[in-house]
């Protein structure tokens, strides 16, 4: 497909025409709303891959609008999914409101109406791509659609590259792109998908707090492991890293701040217990997820005033009759 841009010679309002024609021809129907800028100008390059057409849209700020005239009893059944690559939107479609950042994706549904208001200068990739490729449950897909997807973990650090290197490579994807690329893109799309339902249907089904006690669960098992993350807990539980900080932050702690805590705790009661005498200080801590000797002797003395050393002998001379 040849790229499209607004002319340059003409004016502000008949490029907002030239771009609303664009759009409804190479996506779906829809209506161009302008925004504050003097001078609109928008590119887009699209591919056809199979049955998924992808396309790289940058534009001055607008918003897009897709409303029930737009949409017909036969108009075919079709998702759409933007990964915002620079700038920010606001996907609003039934009742939730996704703001979406640069490096997030959302997915929404052509047969419903739908606007993406898109307040700065931006660029993004869209997909669109007919609903049966999913493959996902529609449950699921309720759960996700018009919601922000985080592509910072998890799956997402999977599904992320490939996406932008789809983007990066637009202008070939055409000539050498195949169905079978295009069903293997889609497919790794809804396992994405279907993840963050998961999460999202986990945190439904327990609430915060359930949740929040099943994670403190989860890392007082795994004290011992040095290998105790924040990336493993939350993908342990199927939920993001920023979700898993808000759940510690409303009960006043920090993640890495309640391990180190909690290991700390654990290496002064062994300090203390006469049968843990014949272990060096060092494999005290070494127990207790604290890898490097030096680094737990500072943390432990920053914690209680004292070297694990002192705090050993403090506690027999208390031992003492």
């Amino acid at each position: 497909m040849p790229r499209m841009t607004t002319p340059s010679d003409a004016t502000a309002d008949e490029r907002l025409e030239s771009w609303r024609d664009a759009v409804s021809r190479s996506l779906v129907p829809m209506t161009v709303l302008p925004r504050e800028c003097s001078d609109f100008r928008a590119s887009l390059h699209a591919a056809q891959v199979g049955q998924v057409q992808m396309s790289v849209i940058t534009a001055e700020p607008h918003s897009v609008a897709r409303t029930r005239r737009h949409i017909t009893s036969d108009a075919p059944d079709l998702l759409q999914l933007t990964l915002q690559l620079s700038g920010q939107g606001v996907l609003t479609q039934k009742d939730r409101q996704a703001r979406v950042r640069p490096g997030e994706l959302v997915v929404y549904d052509t047969r419903s109406p739908f606007t993406y208001d898109l307040r700065q200068s931006h660029t993004g990739l869209v997909l669109m791509f007919p609903r049966a490729m999913l493959r996902i449950t529609e449950r699921d897909l309720a759960r996700v659609t018009a919601t922000p997807v985080p592509c910072h973990d998890g799956l997402g650090q999977v599904v992320q590259p490939l996406l932008y290197g789809l983007a990066r490579q637009m202008a070939h994807l055409e000539s050498c792109g195949t169905p079978r690329l295009a069903d293997h893109v889609v497919g790794l799309i809804g396992t994405l998908l279907a993840e963050q339902a998961g999460a999202d249907r986990s945190t439904e089904e327990d609430g915060p707090g359930v949740l929040t006690q099943r994670l403190l669960a989860y890392m007082e098992e795994r004290l011992a492991d040095p290998g105790l993350s924040p990336e493993g807990i939350a993908a342990a539980h199927r939920v993001s890293r920023r979700y898993l900080y808000k759940l510690l932050a409303a009960q006043g702690n920090t993640v890495s701040g309640w391990i180190r805590e909690q290991r700390l705790d654990r290496c002064r009661r062994d300090l203390a217990d006469p049968a843990m005498d014949h272990l060096p200080v060092g494999a005290i801590g070494g127990r207790w997820g604290f890898s490097d000797p030096a680094h737990f002797s500072h943390a432990f003395k920053a914690a209680y005033g004292m070297s694990p050393r002192a705090a050993r002998a403090a506690g027999r001379r208390r031992q003492r009759p």
